[in-house]
């Protein structure tokens, strides 16, 4: 079961359980579609996978299964990431 968490790791900004812009790697690491293409070149920097759009639950299944509220603020050092890529 997906944890659906609210925010983007690096930028933090607000990821609803609806949100269009939500992008998850194998290990569910959760970021923003801007930081994703412009910010992490579709590689996450912490497994090295790449990203698919995050599913959306549906409303009526959010109170059996809720989301997390857990926030995940780890922002990227975007030079060691894009290094890393060029290795």
């Amino acid at each position: 079961m997906l944890e659906i968490r609210p925010t983007c790791e690096h930028c933090n900004k607000l990821l609803p359980f609806d949100s269009e812009e939500a992008m998850i790697c194998t290990f569910e690491c959760t970021f923003c579609q801007d930081c994703v293409e412009s910010v992490l070149q579709d590689v996450c920097p912490n497994c090295g996978g790449g990203f698919e759009k995050r599913p959306i639950r549906p409303k009526s299944l959010l109170e059996k299964y809720p989301i997390s509220t857990k926030v995940v603020h780890k922002p990227v050092d975007i030079k060691a990431h894009l290094k890393r890529l060029k290795e």
